[in-house]
């Protein structure tokens, strides 16, 4: 009986011990996760901070649009015959009034000469008539015949000179052959197309820009032109047209001429970007390029708040330089962190260094 009574004892002893250290363990544990999270509040990151500012800034608008030859016309005959020579092949550079190919003309030249012979017989005959007339020799109708005949025989004689002229095609501008449809045998009818030819020594740009731009935009504003083939070129072009009517999608076609440089020169068909700077300037949050925390495509900033870093979602307008043009997501005054952003989590303490 006492045996039975002494184990008891003991076991509820060895229970009580056991409940006792592990209400201790516990106790410890907690103290010391405790002291921890104490610890990692006292430890804050120092970060460098500025102010959102609202600032009027100028309103930009970039588009892509297509360039296009300033110029481009198919060259075609103006008479009619054999193709005796040509003098220009598809790539060439050639000035305005460049002979590009000469139709036959024996038959032109010995009509144009007949034309001459009787002009000058036909002036000749007028100018005696007028005469013989001062003398009444002859009447009044006579004159005028002899008159008309003069004029009748200028008249051929102008227009067998054309048609010689015609026996040779000449480039209508300084330009690049751009195609040939001829060759020597080649026999031509009239408005049979021989060549194209373009001027690129201008470019024009086309677009389409929406409605609420196209009042704010005027002919003779000057834009920026960038393209991928020039990374760090910028070209100045000048609005040239605005169309007076939309399409369906109120939409308004734009036309911008582009001086090219020979020193970096384009090409008709390429892309461009078009940046219109002269549509005035609008109020934006106005932040440092350096506060951005990831990329521009899923920007993001640190916003001090209470000594605590808040990571708020940003909508970019505009990146300029070493700015950032704010839509939403940070208000006028808000302080931004611009340094210390590497060591940021959400919601972590932050010592603001002066």
């Amino acid at each position: 009986m006492n045996t039975s009574r002494t184990t008891i004892r003991r076991t509820i002893i060895v229970i009580a011990v056991i409940s006792a250290t592990l209400i201790l363990l516990f106790y410890n544990k907690s103290r010391m996760q405790a002291k921890v999270k104490n610890n990692e509040i006292q430890v804050a990151a120092s970060v460098t901070v500025t102010k959102a500012l609202l600032k009027s800034v100028p309103v930009t608008l970039s588009m892509v649009g297509t360039t296009f030859p300033d110029r481009e016309v198919v060259i075609v005959s103006e008479t009619q015959g054999k193709v005796v020579s040509v003098h220009a092949n598809t790539g060439d550079r050639v000035v305005a009034g460049a002979l590009i190919a000469k139709v036959d003309d024996e038959l032109r030249r010995a009509a144009l000469a007949s034309a001459e012979i009787n002009f000058e017989k036909a002036k000749s005959d007028r100018d005696r008539f007028e005469q013989l007339h001062k003398d009444s020799s002859v009447s009044d109708a006579q004159l005028e015949g002899a008159r008309l005949a003069a004029k009748a025989a200028e008249v051929q004689f102008i227009t067998a000179r054309r048609q010689l002229n015609d026996t040779k095609i000449v480039a209508p501008f300084t330009g690049t052959i751009t195609s040939r449809t001829i060759e020597v045998g080649s026999v031509l009818g009239n408005n049979t197309p021989v060549a194209g030819i373009v001027d690129i020594s201008q470019l024009k740009i086309k677009l389409s820009i929406a409605e609420k731009d196209a009042f704010r935009l005027k002919v003779g504003d000057r834009v920026v032109v960038t393209t991928d083939i020039y990374p760090s070129a910028e070209f100045t072009g000048t609005i040239r047209n605005i169309n007076a009517k939309g399409d369906d999608a109120h939409a308004y076609p734009i036309e911008i001429t582009l001086p090219n440089n020979p020193k970096q020169p384009l090409r008709a068909g390429m892309f461009a970007r078009v940046t219109f700077t002269s549509l005035g300037t609008d109020k934006a949050i106005v932040i440092p390029r350096d506060a951005l925390v990831g990329s521009i495509r899923d920007p993001k900033v640190f916003v001090v708040e209470n000594n605590c870093a808040m990571l708020k979602n940003v909508v970019i307008r505009a990146d300029v330089g070493s700015t950032l043009e704010i839509i939403s997501g940070i208000a006028e005054g808000d302080v931004v962190v611009t340094n210390g952003q590497i060591n940021l989590k959400d919601r972590a303490a932050v010592t603001i260094l002066q």
